[in-house]
């Protein structure tokens, strides 16, 4: 199993929508929030994916498609 890191921004529109919840459950991945900040009008967080490589692909290419920008932390160092 892999795991990676990724940076990930809200646009306004999308705050209140469950998208972490969602990408958890369409794909074989599992969500883990490092860091996040969410406020009414933006937000962003530092999200873990941990499972396959091409199903991590997938799950952030799901995320894209959401709406949210969807960025790779450097170092995917787990802690």
């Amino acid at each position: 199993m892999t795991s990676l890191r990724f940076h990930i921004r809200f646009p306004e529109d999308k705050i209140k929508e469950p998208i972490v919840y969602q990408i958890g459950h369409e794909f074989k991945v599992v969500t883990n929030v490092r860091r996040a900040d969410v406020r009414e009008t933006t937000g962003w967080m530092d999200l873990e994916l941990t499972g396959d490589t091409a199903e991590i692909e997938r799950a952030v290419d799901g995320l894209r498609k959401k709406g949210v920008a969807v960025d790779p932390i450097e170092l995917n160092v787990v802690e």
